[in-house]
């Protein structure tokens, strides 16, 4: 265990609790010590929330990653910042956790405004790789006090997720928590329910279920603490809509985050490819530079050259459901695509793994045909290698002529191609939230729903 013993809070109106890396194999959950310390400090009359729980999804691609990647900031101001922040690190060194996988990970910065050098930090974390050494100089540059244990790596989602400030787009999800003896059980939800939550609240949810594949999206199947996530567009929504649900299980309670996911964060950086590092992610406006192979599997190979002539591989795999467009794909297609990239191997070079697709001009191609006859307007005949061409009807031979092109009709349409539902990542944008992104000046503006936190829920009777 390791804690720095540098603190700016004696000056600091506004703290902020950065958290990662408490999930384990015996289904222990950030959000889930979030929700604790967020149970603790709601009852600290000293303490006031100055915007909601983050729920930070940060890069999808990095193979240590816990599973969901995700990281938490708590905002609230308050003015007895050392016993708040001592009580802090004990909830979380209480669950002892390193024994069972986790390397959780705390930091806390004091002050209004968050520095940009932690800001810059916070955005490459989402597409790119960071080390702990970089989260703890610019921890110690900036007197950040932070806690971590096993191997530290959490002290880099903490960090992160203290420079995101989501002033761009965002989106909310209300998380159910279960009892603790209830952990590890099967949940049980009507997905008929699910089905008329998501057609009721259309499009102001999202990713409840996935119609094509006739699959419930909203519980995840572990042994971890969430009983079951709501994602949408504001707090309330996904507040009404989760007590909407009438779950029967009696849970611990709910807490409404708000996060980047649903907003592809992680591939608003370009690339080119000759740039390219193995486990980062970005997007490329590029040419198809040969035609897909769809292999034993399902899956789409192809290469793709950017404008400087770089030539990588790219990939689309058969759960994303985008096979079929991808197979359509030509030589010389300009195409946009949102990818991360996959370390090579083996059996397998380094590979573009594409989140999203788009057609931006379909190229020309032809198909060739023997010439027309200009006597009797019949197709001729070839008569060989650099013979020219006979006319069958009325025997005109023509050495100098040529076989002609003919423009082929392209089966393929210029619109945005994204996963099925089913095969989304969490920072996967769905395709109805193109032009409905979300973009405020600063955190002054959000006004917090007071229902956001609860405990001890019968849902049904406490919305």
């Amino acid at each position: 265990m390791q804690v720095s013993t540098k603190s700016s809070v004696k000056s600091a109106s506004v703290v902020h609790v950065g958290l990662d890396d408490t999930d384990s194999t015996q289904g222990k959950c950030t959000t889930h010590a979030a929700y604790r310390i967020t149970d603790y400090l709601l009852n600290n009359k000293s303490i006031e929330f100055v915007d909601y729980p983050l729920l930070i999804r940060l890069n999808p691609n990095i193979p240590w990653k816990t599973r969901g990647n995700g990281a938490v900031c708590l905002r609230f101001r308050t003015s007895h910042h050392e016993d708040v922040l001592d009580r802090i690190m004990d909830l979380v060194h209480k669950e002892n956790l390193v024994a069972t996988g986790a390397n959780p990970g705390i930091a806390v910065f004091c002050g209004e405004t968050i520095p940009y050098s932690i800001q810059c930090f916070a955005r490459k974390a989402l597409y790119d790789v960071v080390s702990r050494k970089t989260a703890e100089d610019l921890a110690a540059r900036h007197q950040i006090r932070f806690f971590i244990d096993g191997n530290g790596q959490g002290l880099v989602g903490s960090m992160a997720a203290i420079g995101t400030l989501l002033h761009e787009d965002h989106t909310f999800e209300a998380v159910a928590y279960r009892k603790q003896e209830r952990c590890g059980t099967v949940r049980r939800l009507d997905s008929a329910k699910v089905v008329q939550l998501d057609a009721e609240t259309f499009p102001y949810t999202f990713n409840n279920y996935d119609k094509a594949h006739h699959r419930v999206l909203i519980l995840p199947h572990g042994p971890d603490p969430v009983f079951c996530g709501i994602r949408g567009e504001s707090a309330e929504v996904v507040s009404f809509a989760l007590g909407n649900l009438q779950i029967s299980e009696e849970l611990e309670g709910h807490m409404v985050f708000r996060t980047n996911q649903g907003t592809n964060q992680h591939l608003q950086n370009e690339v080119g490819f000759t740039d390219i590092k193995c486990y980062t992610a970005g997007f490329s406006q590029c040419k198809v530079d040969s035609r897909p192979t769809v292999i034993e599997g399902g899956h789409a190979l192809f290469s793709v050259r950017d404008s400087s002539g770089a030539v990588v591989n790219a990939a689309v795999y058969e759960p994303t459901d985008m096979v079929n467009f991808a197979s359509k794909l030509e030589v010389g297609d300009v195409i946009k695509i949102g990818f991360g990239v996959r370390k090579p191997s083996s059996k397998h070079l380094r590979t573009l793994n594409i989140e999203y697709l788009q057609v931006l001009v379909a190229n020309e191609i032809f198909e060739t045909a023997n010439p027309i006859c200009i006597i009797c307007k019949k197709r001729m005949k070839s008569e060989g290698t650099n013979k020219g061409f006979r006319c069958r009807k009325c025997g005109l031979r023509n050495r100098d002529a040529k076989k002609i092109l003919i423009p082929k009709t392209r089966m393929i349409q210029t619109n945005l191609i994204v996963p099925t539902p089913k095969a989304h990542r969490h920072l996967t944008k769905p395709i109805h939230r193109y032009g409905i992104e979300k973009n405020m000046e600063n955190t002054l503006e959000i006004k917090m729903w007071s229902p956001w936190f609860s405990k001890n829920l019968g849902l049904a009777e406490d919305y």
